[in-house]
């Protein structure tokens, strides 16, 4: 499946930014790898531990794979673990997410580091629960479509969520990958790590939160016109907003990074569907942007 090697790009990529900052907060960290099908990311994700054993010296990672698919995964996984330091603890067990609660309790991940995959299913609200109980948490959710993951990742306690749509071009199904956080920078470094991905991978993205449904394809400079549309919207909605809180909004409701927001309200601005106050100078956070009075989202 052509969505395979993003999925793999996206969960490296994470677990690149995750690591260091984890083994730098606490001596111990747990990295949950849960699946309802195959486990098709989890030995890359040890690789990636493989990377970082310089760093863990005196600490403490806990990793641990729910798989109930995959007759070679022990073998596979095995080849992996034979080149980890002591300091890493991995443990193969049985089953699907729906067994994470109990197996994060009796790993005693609560209350430190704790990045949580979940692959293959739509996950049911203990489960987010308990991948919450990470201090600080983080969960990365795969499921098919059209599952919308974000009401459930709100509600368990991620205040930061982002969500898109895995398009692949072969016509094959279509899937959901969420990512919760309460850290600005590791929504960041995902939203970094989705237009960083493998842009001939033939797949492309679709945000669920744009109206029209749009597919993009990944590339450093990501077609704007949706999130000119999804601006244009916030500014109808709420009002004059400043820079800081636009680029806010970006990061939380739309797929888009941060740093597209400036260059969108630039085109904007050029356009004239938006004016800013102060008129002149650079367009810095606390520059305001109201909407022009003609100015409809709907043609952006």
């Amino acid at each position: 499946m052509s969505t395979d090697a993003v999925l793999r790009e996206l969960l490296v990529r994470q677990l690149d930014h995750w690591l260091p900052g984890a083994l730098h907060r606490s001596r111990r960290a747990t990295l949950a790898l849960s699946y309802a099908g195959e486990p098709g990311t989890a030995e890359a994700a040890l690789r990636v531990v493989a990377e970082f054993a310089d760093r863990l010296r005196g600490r403490r990672l806990t990793v641990l794979v729910l798989a109930g698919a995959g007759a070679d995964l022990p073998a596979r996984l095995g080849a992996v673990e034979a080149t980890l330091p002591a300091d890493v603890a991995v443990h193969l067990m049985p089953g699907d997410p729906a067994r994470l609660p109990v197996a994060l309790k009796a790993a005693g991940a609560a209350g430190a580091p704790l990045l949580t995959v979940v692959d293959g299913a739509d996950p049911d609200p203990a489960v987010l629960a308990a991948a919450a109980a990470g201090r600080p948490a983080e969960v990365l959710v795969v499921a098919p479509a059209p599952a919308a993951p974000r009401p459930a990742l709100t509600a368990a306690g991620f205040p930061l969520v982002t969500e898109v749509e895995l398009v692949p071009a072969d016509g094959s199904a279509t899937r959901v990958v969420a990512f919760g956080t309460g850290l600005d920078r590791s929504l960041e470094a995902f939203k970094d790590a989705l237009w960083d991905a493998d842009e001939f991978a033939g797949v492309r993205y679709r945000d669920p939160a744009d109206p029209a449904g749009g597919l993009l394809d990944i590339a450093l400079h990501p077609d704007p016109g949706p999130l000119r549309r999804e601006l244009l919207a916030e500014l109808a909605r709420s009002g004059p907003r400043t820079v800081t809180e636009l680029r806010r909004h970006t990061m939380t409701a739309t797929v888009y990074r941060a740093a597209d927001t400036v260059r969108t309200l630039s085109t904007l601005l050029h356009s004239g569907a938006v004016t800013r106050d102060p008129e002149g100078g650079r367009l810095g956070g606390d520059v305001v942007i109201s909407a022009a009075p003609a100015a409809d989202p709907s043609t952006a």
